[in-house]
């Protein structure tokens, strides 16, 4: 099947057609980079990364942009708090982000533009909507006249009236209409200041994105992403200005994500795109249902870093992905940890295979090029013929609008059907028969191939070193051949207590035909 990519614009599923042929562009909104990010703040940014890594994989040559806003009202009154200039503050926040984002495994973003790196190109995009008449000079600001833009709203799907209806709108006594907002701002005392024809003063928020969007991937682009919270004001008023200046469609496709929730809030408007995708109503009250219970750091949400002191990052990225992108993701602890737990299956599968292929997971060479045209073929002809239906499967999941919810799905499939096959054939033991070991090794390469494209299981986990390494696995040898000792007397109740101890020490044994093996979870 073709690609099809749910457009917020049609409120439909399109085929993917791109602007230029085998080419995509491709912008995010990034962070306003005034304090630590917290969850929500990567959950863009694994999605797209996911997104770009797919496409990537189907033979497009991708661009990906993610903007930093390193000037806004948030930045300067953190700054005046902390008692340090905006610059030196944006500079802080902006390697927490950078940090962040190489812990979860982004790292297919192209370009990341400063706006204040960006101030020419916002002051040509205002200046060309005052001479078509879409934007007027008011007392050293400047604003968008909404009411010049004919099809203003079509994004959120309301009317001019129906947007501004319970929306806090920019006051100012001269406005020719209250919804009209701000493209440039003249700045207060002490405030971040540039020169503009009028007067010292600031950009509004929303000319950055389309000053950035145009600079570098040009006018029209093809995939405009960011969380539905963006949705009104942010990308409708950042699409309105953008067509009204060039007169051409800004972004084909407008990608939204679910918001990250309190966990229990997400039931109750989960998987609202899909259900309501097609009404402009519907998703409205999805967008602010969850912007209602939307996880962020005004209600404690805690820093990505104080996460990972409880998390594996690499567990955080399945966690997300786990969920249709469209789809709000019910945060807590306790689901990131059992995402976890359901994880340790794939790193046990992981070390069967180095032990009976003697070789490393992590180390195998897998396709980055889709080929789903040629059947995978070999003996077994039915588990291959298996393997084949999983990577159909996997495929189908993802053309149907990036759903990593179902491609998730069938990595967990997958790893049921080797788990079966080596358990069929004794491959871990000392008996196996090593013809089955191109069969097991084929099976590892598409789970290496799939999993690449959700950016996981890309590298081995690292196990603290100790000097007493030695030590512990002797010891831990003794324990189990006590237990094996006890099992042999039939003393089930020593051999439960070892093991159940055990277990509270994060300790988990597995007993295979003609050995014991133990982890430290």
């Amino acid at each position: 099947m073709p690609l099809r990519v749910y457009n917020t614009l049609s409120r439909q599923k399109e085929d993917f057609q791109t602007v230029e042929p085998g080419q995509v562009k491709m912008y995010l909104c990034g962070p306003t980079v005034y304090k630590p990010a917290h969850i929500g703040h990567m959950v863009g940014p694994v999605i797209f990364d996911t997104v770009k890594r797919y496409l990537s994989y189907s033979g497009y040559k991708v661009t990906w942009v993610v903007n930093i806003t390193d000037v806004d009202d948030k930045l300067i009154n953190r700054a005046n708090e902390r008692k340090m200039t905006v610059e030196a503050l944006a500079k802080e926040m902006t390697q927490d982000y950078f940090d962040n984002l190489k812990t979860m495994a982004v790292d297919g973003i192209d370009h990341f533009p400063y706006a204040t790196q960006h101030i020419q190109e916002m002051q040509d995009i205002i200046s060309t909507l005052i001479e078509k008449g879409y934007a007027y000079p008011l007392e050293g600001d400047v604003y968008f006249n909404c009411t010049k833009d004919e099809d203003y709203g079509k994004l959120s799907g309301r009317s001019l009236t129906e947007l501004l209806a319970g929306t806090r709108a920019e006051t100012h006594g001269g406005k020719h209409h209250p919804a009209d907002f701000a493209l440039w701002k003249s700045s207060k005392a002490g405030e971040p200041a540039w020169d503009s024809p009028w007067g010292p003063g600031r950009p509004g928020w929303h000319i950055e994105c389309s000053a950035m969007a145009k600079k570098i991937l040009g006018d029209s682009i093809d995939i405009h992403g960011g969380g539905l919270d963006l949705m009104f004001p942010h990308h409708e008023n950042e699409l309105a200005q953008s067509e009204s200046c060039t007169g051409k469609p800004f972004a084909r496709y407008w990608m939204h994500n679910g918001l990250m929730q309190a966990s229990g809030a997400a039931g109750k408007v989960g998987g609202g795109h899909d259900k309501h995708g097609d009404k402009t109503a519907d998703l409205t009250a999805a967008k602010e249902a969850q912007e209602a219970n939307k996880l962020a750091g005004s209600k404690g949400a805690a820093s990505v870093k104080e996460l990972f002191a409880k998390h594996d990052p690499e567990t955080i990225r399945f966690f997300l992905l786990a969920t249709h992108y469209r789809s709000p993701i019910d945060f807590s602890d306790e689901r990131i940890a059992e995402t976890g737990k359901s994880l340790e299956g794939f790193y046990r599968l992981f070390e069967t295979y180095e032990r009976v292929a003697g070789q490393s997971f992590y180390s195998l060479k897998s396709s980055d090029v889709r080929s789903d045209n040629t059947p995978l073929s070999g003996e077994p002809a039915a588990y291959f013929a298996e393997l084949d239906t999983l990577r159909q499967r996997y495929l189908e999941a993802m053309d149907d609008d990036f759903n990593t919810g179902g491609a998730v799905g069938v990595l967990f499939d997958l790893r049921k059907t080797l788990n079966a096959f080596i358990g069929d054939h004794k491959l871990d033991t000392a008996t196996a028969d090593k013809s089955k070991l191109p069969a097991i090794t084929a099976g590892m390469l598409l789970l290496k191939e799939l999993s690449s494209i959700l950016g996981v299981f890309r590298d081995a986990k690292k196990k603290a070193a100790s000097a007493d390494d030695g030590t512990v696995d002797g010891l831990m040898q003794l324990v189990i051949q006590i237990r094996a000792d006890a099992r042999k007397n039939k003393n089930f109740a020593v051999a439960d207590l070892i093991r159940n101890k055990l277990n509270e020490l994060k300790i988990t044994l597995e007993d295979r035909t003609d050995q014991t093996l133990w982890r430290k979870n």
